[in-house]
């Protein structure tokens, strides 16, 4: 079982019936894309275009990853041990959600969201087991600004797997846009708990946490 994050867990469901007066304008944006926020360049990590071989023990080998990932010297060598726990995130338990993900990116690529959206749901709908079914599909509706869906889909990961930097990177990318600034900082921190080189995050946390909590004295 993965480790539980030092203090409170991050109960998305609470954090949904919390943020209901935020989600709500949200919903109307995403029922009308031109009254939709600008989106911001900000973009949830993801898995390199090329991810090395790993082996098929893939509870064994995250937890060892994980580890090394924490320990990690440099951030060439964290990079390296990222590129692997991608690797084991994005191993398909199925030919047919292999070749359905592998059609979805294609949309992705083509900018073809509808589309990709719909191979997603077949996906999920096919192996709710599979992590990266939801976390792709969370990325999806963040970029087209539909943040409810996107939190629902972000909590689904975070069940499964509680130590994915990149949907707790998501999750306070969110919670930033609707202006929720201490749910952001607290989701950031944790992404950063479990790799403490992702980009960017080092930064929002810096700023964020003097915009929360105030500068030191």
């Amino acid at each position: 079982m993965a480790p539980r994050f030092p203090g409170a867990p991050i109960c998305l469901t609470a954090l949904l019936l919390a943020t209901t007066m935020a989600v709500a304008p949200i919903a109307a944006w995403a029922q009308d894309p031109r009254a939709a926020p600008p989106q911001s360049q900000k973009k949830p990590p993801e898995a390199p275009a090329k991810l090395p071989k790993v082996g098929a023990d893939k509870t064994r080998g995250l937890d060892f990853l994980f580890g090394a990932l924490k320990a990690a010297p440099d951030e060439a060598s964290a990079k390296h041990v990222e590129a692997r726990i991608w690797a084991l995130w994005m191993q398909t338990p199925s030919d047919t959600a292999a070749l359905l993900m592998t059609r979805a990116k294609a949309a992705m690529d083509a900018k073809q969201i509808d589309i990709a959206l719909k191979l997603l749901d077949a996906v999920v709908k096919l192996r709710p087991d599979y992590v990266e079914g939801w976390n792709r599909r969370a990325t999806l509706y963040y970029l087209k600004n539909d943040y409810a869906h996107s939190l629902e889909d972000i909590e689904q990961v975070l069940v499964r797997e509680p130590r994915h930097f990149g949907a707790l990177a998501g999750l306070g990318m969110i919670m930033q846009d609707i202006g929720d600034d201490k749910r952001a900082l607290d989701a950031f921190r944790k992404a950063l708990a479990v790799n403490p080189y992702l980009e960017k995050v080092p930064d929002l946390v810096k700023t964020l946490s003097e915009k929360v909590e105030g500068r030191d004295i």
